[in-house]
């Protein structure tokens, strides 16, 4: 994976059956209704979903949301990645995919057939 843009570029709009979120104005809504994120889980969420369908290791995720280097060691990632899972409720495991040893995934919704 090539370098991750800065957090606050412009970027579209995202939007699903489910879940929105405006980078221009950094709110998230899920199912129409606003999410309460705080600052970390909104950007982490916001980086996530930037590059839906792309694997972004832990160390990208912690540099470019915390600031964090290689070296730390912290499980802050995995906290606010069960923070934000928790926040999309029943749609979680749809959206947030853990690769084990590597890092996560961003899948965008896609409805039962």
């Amino acid at each position: 994976m090539g370098p991750v843009p800065a957090i606050n570029s412009h970027i579209s709009p995202y939007r699903d059956e489910h879940l929105a979120l405006d980078f221009e104005h950094q709110s998230a809504t899920l199912d129409n209704e606003r999410m309460l994120l705080t600052r970390k889980e909104y950007d982490l969420l916001s980086l996530l979903v930037r590059h839906a369908g792309e694997i972004i290791p832990r160390d990208a995720l912690l540099l470019q949301v915390w600031g964090y280097g290689a070296e730390i060691r912290t499980r802050t990632l995995d906290v606010h990645v069960r923070r934000l899972r928790k926040k999309l409720g029943g749609y979680a495991d749809q959206y947030i995919e853990t690769i084990f040893g590597i890092g996560y995934r961003f899948q965008p919704y896609h409805a039962p057939r």
